[in-house]
């Protein structure tokens, strides 16, 4: 219990003021100061709206399911126990990183923000040489056939319309 209390806490820290809360918060809010430019028209807010909401799903559902199902959290530091390798994860290998990015387009609508486009570019440059660099090596060496033959089976960024339905036999990361 003291396990699962601590990965919850720090995955939501992690999720507040690291990664997710500088992208989605700190840095839109120093380029916009959170203005939304005049003349806004309501179906432009309501598509940046659904844009930045759609994209918390996969954070929140990514957060959720690293706690519970692989036993860990989303702080590199901090990894899972188990390969993450159900829910979203089935359709495509990262969809916490596409979740954030759409959360981004939105706020780049809804503040008619290049900045914030260029931001995006910038997060998913990073993220991709992250994974690259780091997840991927270490998700290898970790978890060798498991990870192999998710790797195969599961796009790193263009999901997968029918979920894949192979990896862990373990009934906890269904």
């Amino acid at each position: 219990m003291a396990s699962l209390r601590r990965s919850v806490v720090v995955t939501i820290l992690f999720a507040v003021f690291g990664g997710p809360g500088f992208l989605l918060v700190y840095i839109p809010w120093w380029i916009t100061r959170f203005r939304i430019p005049p003349g806004e028209a309501a179906w432009q807010w309501l598509i940046a709206a659904f844009m930045f909401l759609a994209g918390l799903v996969p954070l929140c559902a990514s957060m959720v399911r690293f706690v519970f199902a692989g036993r860990g959290t989303l702080v590199p530091g901090v990894p899972t126990e188990r390969l993450v390798v159900s829910g979203l994860y089935r359709h495509v290998r990262n969809p916490m990183y596409l979740g954030v990015l759409l959360s981004l387009a939105g706020e780049a609508v809804l503040f008619r923000s290049r900045d914030i486009i260029i931001e995006a570019l910038i997060a998913w440059l990073a993220a991709h040489v992250f994974i690259l660099v780091y997840e991927e090596p270490t998700l290898t060496g970790r978890y060798p056939d498991e990870y192999a033959l998710y790797k195969r089976s599961v796009p790193r960024w263009l999901p997968r319309m029918k979920p894949w339905t192979g990896g862990s036999s373990d009934p906890a990361n269904e």
